[in-house]
């Protein structure tokens, strides 16, 4: 080959790499062009869907609809009205609107509303309603209560026996509905394999009134879930800038309710909790070996931490399962807010103190001088 038909040769390469080059770079700018107007449209579709959810239902039907909110309704439980009587497109808009621009004060009553209304016109009617009605009577739920604890409270306040309250909180079928109607609350977290039960933890613990004579366990309970979740959604935020779950969160406060006495500064055991967690140090804290057994001792034994439970945190490290009990919110703060502190022990005197250590062997001595000695 002679020296100018080589340079043509090469030339020709040149050329054709300038071509493929020039290919190539349309091919990565229609892909480009194309993944921005994917993300576009879901940024888009995302703006249009909320921007929808917050206009009125049908902003030119002047006819209304009769609805009922109960005395004692939540937010979330007015939300889900307005949404199956057609009046909102999104309960779950509806509540995020109500918690941002902080409204508070609804009524129960009897309403005529009407699919026109606007977010604000729902929520200014809802002001006014007035019905006085008297409590027929009331449950009040302690701290710290087990799932069968309750069940025997609310067979003492009711005319159903404890077998047919329990029978009813640990139905599937039910838990299933339950799951539906809440489904930020009770996510898949509460079925896990080793859960005992589903609904432990989840009902709130606080005094409820009710304004009819029966009430069925259904009412009892959902008014139970609903403060729950009306309590959780005000710290909606710290969980997840926390990558917590509802469920890990109520686990946590569920432990540190266990262990708290009047006078606990719970922030403090809370930080005992995520410091041993933090050096995958068993949690080893004896509510959850007395949950395990199922039975309430006043004195937990050395055979005691040998049951065999997925529950028990001396055989098992980091969180139980699940909650294995309900939690005040003093608790659930002080899950979501643990002090900052080296402490990896606490010990409870009978005196209702609770004594802090960095080290066994301070914790040992702390046991020698306000256990052994007492």
């Amino acid at each position: 080959m002679s020296e100018k038909e080589a340079q043509n040769e090469k030339q020709e390469k040149i050329i054709e790499q300038h071509k493929e080059a020039r290919v190539i770079r349309r091919i990565v700018l229609v892909i480009t062009l194309v993944l921005l107007i994917v993300i576009a449209g879901v940024i888009g579709g995302g703006y249009v869907y909320i921007k929808s959810a917050l206009q009125p239902v049908e902003p030119e039907n002047e006819e209304t609809v009769n609805i009922t909110i109960p005395i004692g309704s939540s937010s979330t439980a007015i939300a889900n009205i307005l949404e199956e009587n057609g009046l909102i497109k999104d309960a779950k808009i509806f509540r995020y609107y109500i918690k941002f621009k902080n409204e508070s004060g609804f009524q129960a009553g009897d309403y005529e509303l009407s699919p026109s209304m606007t977010f604000q016109e729902l929520i200014d009617s809802i002001k006014t309603g007035v019905i006085i009605q008297d409590v027929v009577f009331k449950i009040t739920i302690p701290e710290g209560k087990q799932l069968t604890q309750i069940g025997k409270i609310i067979a003492e306040k009711t005319n159903y026996s404890e077998d047919e309250v329990m029978a009813k909180l640990t139905d599937k079928e039910y838990i299933a509905t339950l799951q539906s109607h809440y489904p930020d609350l009770l996510t898949e977290e509460i079925l896990g394999e080793n859960i005992k039960y589903p609904l432990e933890g989840y009902l709130f613990p606080a005094t409820y009134d009710f304004y009819k004579e029966d009430p069925s366990i259904e009412d009892i309970v959902e008014k139970m879930l609903a403060k729950t979740q009306e309590v959780l959604l005000n710290y909606d935020a710290e969980i997840a800038g926390l990558g917590m779950s509802a469920h890990t969160v109520l686990t946590m406060a569920s432990l540190i309710e266990e262990e708290a006495t009047a006078k606990t500064d719970r922030e403090q055991i809370s930080s005992v909790f995520y410091n041993r967690m933090d050096i995958g140090m068993p949690l080893q804290t004896d509510p959850t070996v007395l949950y395990a057994l199922g039975k309430h001792k006043d004195r937990v034994l050395y055979e005691d931490l040998e049951v065999n439970s997925p529950y028990n945190t001396y055989m098992h490290a980091g969180l139980p399962p699940g909650p294995i009990a309900n939690a005040g919110e003093m608790s659930i703060i002080a899950a979501l807010n643990p002090a900052s502190t080296d402490y990896l022990y606490f010990l409870a005197a009978p005196s209702g103190d609770v004594f802090y250590a960095k080290t066994l062997e301070e914790h040992n001595a702390l046991k020698a001088q306000y256990i052994t000695n007492d």
